[in-house]
């Protein structure tokens, strides 16, 4: 549960390529079976779209050509799509994601086209029935849903179906939890405070809540000051059981909110030096530890990747880079560009190393690191790509386009096969409008098989 994700990486959804998707990066090569063409959509900007299969029943949601909100279903096996247009549609802007969730019910509830503008909710009035999806004024009511931003949907430690947002905007805005009452068909908050609060100050950018082999639900975020992505500062954490009763890594509890001035910091990264919000990542050692990775400026202003894991008498932060004559300067406001730097979640191995993926602007790879110090020891091979590279390849002749190549939810009733959502845009623009937008981008499904033996 990441989430993701104003001057920041644009919380698109997982974009698959090496590094990113490590689960499907294990697989053997796969062939393409079949490609599923929904319809042409927007491509002059990407903004983030959905694929979710559920049994014997798959769905897409996507900004169509005209930029309207749109949800796409159809029966595996069918190459039939059940289409329903909805009342939105997006502008410029790259934050404005489509996140989509089902109820135990079967019931879908989709939220997305927000950017610190009132709540954005639909749901299924009947299940799986994608025309029936209606939308509702309010989740809870109107109260704190007026600037809305950074939809997503959880499973909380029972399985309660969970809805967080940012209420606020970038420097000024606080996380707000709601959970959803299947029964009652109501949302209620889950918390009557925010758990963490900038006090008008600043907002803080999230990584989680992550739950881990552990039993605890991790979250860690960075602070920012002002729309401006070089205003991160330090990189702070908390878990929880159950995402209302929240402590510090050694158990302590925290008063919510959690405030700066209270707040467990793992790295006190000043504003200014190289801290992202969106590259920040969990994961955990073979102890069930949690380990943060995220990238930073080291001493003499060389950009450097760095994990941070609590130990007994508290957090190791380990330099685990070694560039030097590299740096990485960003800043401003709108959805950045171009992104150099990408860190991956550490891994517990079977052989008892760690591994940790990461791509910069001079090379790529996955280094093992030594369990017990996070030194890196030298680098793993990199697995192959299981996606077949005709799946990559830029269709459109329009200068300057990029392909998409999401994974998908879930996998078909069988396991057999994996499905993948695929379509062109142009790259982000900082959220500003272009003077020209290329030709509309066919958005399409495509199946993937193991090859046989």
């Amino acid at each position: 549960m990441t989430p993701l994700r104003i001057a920041c990486v644009c919380a698109l959804p997982m974009l698959l390529g090496w590094g990113v998707s490590r689960a499907v990066a294990r697989e053997e090569a796969m062939v393409v079976h079949a490609t599923y063409d929904i319809e042409p959509v927007w491509s002059g900007h990407p903004v983030g779209f959905l694929l979710d299969t559920r049994g014997s029943r798959q769905y897409v949601a996507y900004y169509d050509a005209e930029r309207q909100m749109s949800v796409a279903q159809r029966e595996l096996g069918s190459d039939a799509w059940t289409m329903q247009k909805l009342p939105e549609r997006v502008g410029w802007d790259s934050h404005n994601r489509i996140e989509a969730a089902f109820d135990d019910t079967g019931r879908m509830h989709l939220s997305g086209n927000m950017h610190v503008v009132p709540m954005v909710y639909f749901r299924m009035e009947e299940p799986h029935d994608v025309t029936t999806l209606t939308r509702l004024p309010h989740m809870v009511g109107p109260e704190r849903e007026l600037r809305a931003t950074y939809p997503e949907f959880l499973r909380g430690p029972t399985g309660e179906l969970i809805f967080t947002y940012r209420d606020g905007s970038s420097g000024s805005g606080d996380q707000i939890y709601n959970v959803y009452d299947p029964e009652s068909r109501t949302w209620a908050r889950l918390l009557d405070t925010p758990i963490v609060s900038g006090e008008g100050k600043m907002n803080a950018y999230f990584r989680g809540p992550q739950l881990g082999p552990d039993g605890y639900f991790h979250l860690a975020w960075v602070w920012r000051d002002t729309p401006d992505a070089a205003t991160n500062h330090e990189v702070s954490y908390a878990r929880s059981r159950d995402l209302v009763r929240w402590e510090h890594s050694d158990g302590e509890p925290f008063d919510l909110p959690i405030t700066l001035s209270a707040a467990e910091v793992v790295d006190p990264v000043p504003a200014g030096a190289g801290l992202l919000n969106g590259g920040l990542a969990i994961g955990f050692d073979h102890e069930d530890r949690v380990i943060l990775t995220y990238h930073r400026h080291d001493d003499v202003g060389d950009m450097q990747v760095y994990a941070a894991r609590r130990d007994a008498s508290g957090w190791l932060v380990r330099q685990v880079s070694g560039w030097t004559g590299y740096r990485w300067s960003f800043g401003g406001g709108g959805s950045l560009p171009s992104v150099e730097v990408r860190v991956g979640a550490v891994e517990p191995r079977a052989d008892g190393r760690l591994s940790l993926s990461y791509r910069y602007k001079h090379g790529a790879g996955v280094w093992s690191l030594d369990p017990k110090t996070l030194a890196p020891t030298g680098e793993i091979p990199r697995p192959s790509d299981p996606v077949p590279r005709v799946v990559r390849e830029i269709e459109s002749s329009y200068p300057g386009m990029r392909k998409h190549v999401m994974a998908g939810q879930a996998y078909a009733v069988d396991g057999a096969s994996r499905y993948f959502l695929t379509w062109e845009t142009l790259g982000r623009n900082r959220d500003r409008p272009r003077d020209e937008a290329p030709p509309p981008s066919m958005l399409r499904v495509v199946e993937l098989r193991r090859e046989s033996p």
